[in-house]
């Protein structure tokens, strides 16, 4: 019998063994026990993630010889078929290679008619975003209201691209990509089984480079196996990934603790006689140095069966956080520019090289309430010349000086001044006119509130205001507050507005109105009684058009 990949001898047969995605397990299984069975199901996610596993676990429950549950039996015939890929009402096309309209036309003149063999026909639809526009067009009256023995399901790795009207129609689950904690232990499960001798970090290194996929996993599993002659190592999985030697990565930072640029280049070197990934190297050390972060911050958090744990832990005592974190940017944006660069090994040494050179230095002197002495080795020594008269800066300009000099308010410099010598803009007399005092006042968009407002009565310390309910939208507490800053600073003295709706509308603004109108109607009969305009419309029959009278203001 010829080889059969893990990948398929593996692939899960029911719910239970399906791992990663308990939250989609969860709600078929339910709906499956109670019968609550929708026509259309849409699973979305990443490659590998169990889309179309999903789909054959699902059609084996729905058409299960022992009834429709959410745990098949796998043993009946009907199982067996479908997961040999044999059952004749259990449909997989690919959506990618069949996207016409004439395909999907074919596929649902096929789904009127009942099944031959199960309980359900069941049409599996892969890459379905891949379908013209005229095909999902063709396919939405027939999705919406499929035969009752037909149920569609629909995957893709780009959801964005199916039509909202599609996304609709069916019930659509997000499958999420797999941690690779969860992937190195299926990984041990299946190599158990397989009795094929392994090492922990090499089923780590395996699944981080799957990135949350577990059919990338098993292929790389199978690699590794190969690789490896019937074993899974470290060493072996690190040179078939081209992954860097972590005792590398910590002799790195060590020496760029030590400030030591030779020996960074020299690790550089020997990376690269090693024909070593750069880019992988730059991923590796943001990984470890994310870890490190990590544990500085929430030591318990860092699992303690971590390869290398003691050093991890004595780097994380001897850098400091900001150290990290400065390193932990550089090696991002290193790996993002790498491409950039001259070539791999140039982008690695600068990436290096620059965490040498902003690396954060100790501050020596202790933090204290006085300037901190200048030394010869950050800040070059000044002189400075004063005259003798004057005090020195250090006693004028210290920080305790200026914080106790609080900012005055508005209200406290008006009473310093009032209390003091007499000051003209602070003994202000109103008169009662409320038009000229708006004219006076600097208040941008509250002006419209002041020249809507009547004048009912007012004090020193209060004005009563009133705003016909035409205009009782212009209430707005903003405009409030900046009328009465601006009669604050005018008058001198704490002010206190108390507005109501209605009054008899003598505003500012209508007092204008009416002036404009008084002006208009004069303007038009100064016109209408020219003697050279009555003689144009008595002998050639002109009319006076009043839109286009304008008076001299």
């Amino acid at each position: 019998m010829s080889y059969q990949v893990l990948a398929r001898k593996w692939r899960p047969k029911s719910f239970e063994t399906l791992v990663g995605q308990d939250h989609v397990v969860r709600a078929l299984s339910n709906a499956l026990d109670q019968q609550r069975l929708h026509h259309a199901y849409l699973f979305t996610g990443t490659r590998g993630v169990g889309k179309t596993t999903l789909s054959r676990i699902l059609a084996k429950s729905l058409n299960c010889e022992t009834g429709v549950t959410s745990k098949p039996c796998g043993q009946c015939s009907t199982c067996v078929a479908i997961d040999k890929g044999s059952f004749i009402d259990y449909v997989e096309m690919d959506a990618a290679s069949n996207r016409g309209v004439d395909d999907m036309t074919a596929l649902l003149e096929k789904a009127v008619y009942a099944p031959t063999q199960g309980r359900y026909k069941v049409y599996m639809l892969d890459e379905v975003h891949q379908l013209t526009g005229h095909a999902f067009n063709a396919m939405l009256k027939t999705l919406e209201e499929p035969p009752a023995h037909v149920k569609f399901i629909l995957a893709t790795t780009d959801p964005q691209k199916v039509p909202v009207t599609v996304l609709s129609r069916c019930l659509q689950f997000n499958l999420r990509q797999m941690t690779g904690t969860a992937i190195s232990e299926h990984l041990q499960r299946i190599l158990g089984e397989e009795q094929i001798a392994y090492e922990p970090v090499a089923l780590q290194l395996v699944a981080r480079a799957a990135n949350g996929s577990m059919r990338d996993a098993l292929s790389l599993l199978d690699q590794a196996i190969a690789y490896g002659g019937n074993a899974v190592n470290e060493q072996e999985v690190r040179a078939m990934l081209g992954a860097i030697d972590q005792s590398y990565l910590f002799d790195l930072l060590d020496t760029l603790a030590a400030q030591d640029g030779a020996s960074l280049m020299a690790f550089a070197q020997q990376m690269e006689q090693r024909s070593l990934s750069f880019e992988a190297a730059l991923a590796d050390l943001a990984t470890l140095l994310y870890q490190i972060a990590v544990y500085q911050s929430a030591p318990g958090s860092v699992p303690q069966d971590l390869p290398e744990y003691a050093r991890l832990v004595a780097l994380a005592e001897k850098l400091s956080p900001e150290q990290i974190q400065l390193f932990y940017q550089i090696a991002l944006i290193g790996r993002r520019d790498i491409g950039l660069a001259p070539d791999e090994f140039a982008g690695f040494s600068m990436c290096l090289l620059r965490m040498l050179a902003f690396l954060p230095t100790e501050m020596s002197t202790p933090v204290t309430g006085k300037p901190a002495a200048a030394t010869s080795s950050n800040i070059p020594a000044q002189k400075t010349i004063a005259p003798a008269q004057t005090a020195p800066l250090s006693q004028t300009l210290t920080p305790q000086a200026v914080t106790q000099v609080p900012e005055a308010s508005p209200t406290e410099t008006v009473t310093k001044t009032q209390s003091g010598t007499k000051d003209e803009t602070t003994n202000v007399v109103f008169d009662g006119n409320w038009r000229q005092l708006v004219d006076g006042l600097k208040l941008g968009l509250a002006r419209a509130l002041a020249q809507n407002c009547e004048l009912l009565r007012h004090d020193a310390h209060n004005f009563h205001l009133s705003v016909p309910a035409a205009h009782k939208h212009l209430l707005d507490q903003s405009y409030q507050e900046k009328l009465r800053t601006a009669l604050v600073q005018h008058f001198g003295t704490n002010i206190k507005l108390h507005f109501e709706v209605g009054g008899t509308g003598n505003t500012p603004a209508a007092q204008i109105s009416q002036e404009k109108a008084e002006m208009q109607s004069a303007a038009e009969s100064a016109i209408r009684e020219d003697d050279f305009v009555q003689a144009l419309v008595r002998d050639f029959g002109a009319q006076i058009i009043p839109s286009s009278i304008k008076p001299i203001q």
